[in-house]
């Protein structure tokens, strides 16, 4: 709950008889006038006054791409003001902010989950009074047929000695020690046993899509640019290849703080390309980017950016070649089909390309739903992305059953309608806005990379950052709960064969004694074998 709170600022800026003012975020009053400046956090819930911004709301609603919001937009306490000064008016302070909301469905769901019953305990509550039984009704019968006290005795406590619940004791935690640590070799880290008790019975398996699914940041994903150019209004500008049009587009966004032009940035250095200096840079909230490179006027943004600077996307340029009519626009509504963001390249007036910027798909993500399905496992995914990414994102991995524009409280309520069908429901989720879904989850999974307040709400961690190792950690579940069953029979096995040759009189306590040592000793040697459990590649 503290790490949840903590997201909030201490300290805002009101403005307070015609003053900025700073104060602690706790002092706020509903009706107060706020100042955000670019790079602060929101302290509370309110209302845009006054200026346009980019919003991070990543931690609400799991979205990767920054909110473009104006003058009566509502902002959040706890998200990011990214690009532009902001006014605004408060309007839920304390616990009525969205933020507070999250931190009490978190221990909402914590508190009503039930703990679960380890079956060593449910034997040995029975086991032990009937041996107890057994023993004094062994020495009633061997009184009973005229033998000695110190005779019937001897048998008694050879029942007693034999019949000992030591290997019943050590079948669950020896199993699971052994198994937590083979798991933890494997890069796969257990927060309590009663997780590993469950998760060889999870059905359904929810994923989230942001951060988890996918990179979770944004990243260009389709560059497409006019070939054969060979010059813009007198410059010469080579687009035979993406290395090309790269420095171009690179060399303009260095000096943008957006998340897209970060994106386009990050992309050119991959590509290898050295940055130019650019001059007149100017960014447009909202828009995109315009600059000077190499004597030539750049601009970068969206469709809307280009039409208002007379930038015509249907028109043939001026090669004239037939590929060039309408190509980049066409290529444009593709990529905005599978709702990534479209950002166009013009350079002196004329487009020259278009790339489409999203949230990447981790590689490895495919392949471990695949192999989480084909164990029979029901996979859903639940996103705050809206239905367009969230589906298209779906059609690729391999998922059906996918459920867009969903808050916080949303996800968990997703979550208890499944398990009321009777379904046992695993989780996986990365960001501040899963930890209420994965709370309420039966077993909840956070990735290696996930914010530390979803770690917390979490059972299982899975430190590699990607969810490959799902089927692994439900694999090893699975193994370990066999162990434990393997013991738990074996223990209880020898118990019926050995306790009636001790109450016969075939045993005496010395015998009995080292036949229990043996059990013992024998299921701690099966739990050993956990350490064996071929999974992927261990971690260093």
């Amino acid at each position: 709950m503290r790490m949840l709170m903590d997201l909030q600022p201490k300290m805002a800026r009101v403005i307070r008889g015609g003053k900025e003012t700073e104060v602690p975020a706790t002092e706020i009053a509903v009706k107060e006038k706020l100042v955000i400046r670019p790079g602060e956090k929101i302290p509370v819930d309110g209302i845009i006054s006054e200026g346009t911004t980019s919003i991070d709301e990543s931690m609400l609603t799991g979205e990767s791409m920054p909110v473009t919001k104006g003058k009566g937009d509502k902002v959040c306490g706890g998200t990011t003001n990214i690009t532009g000064l902001i006014y605004m008016i408060a309007e839920s302070i304390g616990a009525k902010t969205v933020l507070s909301q999250i931190a009490r469905l978190v221990e909402d769901a914590q508190g009503s989950k039930a703990p679960v019953q380890r079956l060593a305990d449910k034997i040995s509550g029975i086991f032990v009074p009937i041996v107890i039984f057994i023993a004094l009704l062994t020495l009633c019968v061997w009184m009973f047929m005229g033998y000695p006290f110190n005779r019937a005795l001897f048998s008694a406590v050879s029942v007693l000695v034999i019949a000992c619940p030591c290997a019943l004791g050590l079948a669950t935690p020896t199993a699971v020690m052994v198994g937590t640590g083979r798991a933890a070799r494997a890069g796969i880290l257990i927060k309590d046993a009663s997780s590993l008790e469950l998760a060889y019975k999870i059905d359904t398996l929810v994923l989230d899509k942001t951060g988890t699914i996918t990179v979770g940041k944004p990243t260009v994903t389709d560059l497409y640019f006019v070939k054969e150019k060979k010059t813009i209004s007198g410059d010469k500008f080579e687009m035979n290849s993406e290395s090309d049009i790269l420095p171009i587009m690179g060399s303009c966004e260095r000096h943008s703080e957006h998340p897209i032009g970060k994106a386009i940035v990050s992309y050119a250095e991959k590509a290898g390309v050295r940055f130019k200096e650019v001059n007149d840079f100017r960014a447009v909230v909202g828009m995109g980017i315009c600059a000077v490179y190499g004597g030539s006027h750049v601009l970068i943004g969206s469709e809307r950016f280009m039409r208002e600077n007379a930038i015509d996307l249907f028109l043939t340029v001026s090669t004239g070649t037939p590929m060039d009519s309408m190509y980049l626009k066409r290529k444009a509504d593709e990529i905005e089909s599978e709702g990534k963001t479209v950002v166009f390249v013009a350079v002196n007036n004329e487009a020259v390309a278009v790339a489409g910027v999203g949230d990447k798909i981790r590689d490895t993500s495919k392949s471990a739903i695949g192999e989480i399905k084909d164990m029979g496992i029901e996979v859903v995914m639940l996103t705050g992305d809206n239905e367009v990414i969230a589906h298209s994102v779906g059609r690729e991995v391999g998922i059906t059953c996918v459920k867009a524009n969903l808050k916080p409280a949303d996800k968990s309520d997703m979550i208890q309608k499944i398990q009321q069908d009777g379904k046992v429901v695993g989780m996986i989720g990365d960001g501040i806005n899963d930890a209420p879904a994965l709370a309420t989850a039966d077993v909840s999974f956070a990735i290696g990379t996930a914010t530390e307040i979803a770690m917390e709400a979490a059972n299982i961690t899975l430190v590699k950052g990607d969810i490959s190792k799902t089927g692994e950690a439900l694999k090893l579940s699975k193994q370990i709960m066999k162990t434990i069953k393997q013991n738990l029979f074996w223990a209880f096995g020898y118990n019926v064969i050995a306790i009636p040759l001790a109450a016969a009189g075939f045993l005496n306590p010395m015998i009995a004694a080292g036949a229990m040592a043996f059990s013992s000793v024998s299921v701690v040697s099966n739990s050993l074998r956990l350490r064996n459990f071929k999974l992927g590649t261990d971690v260093s």
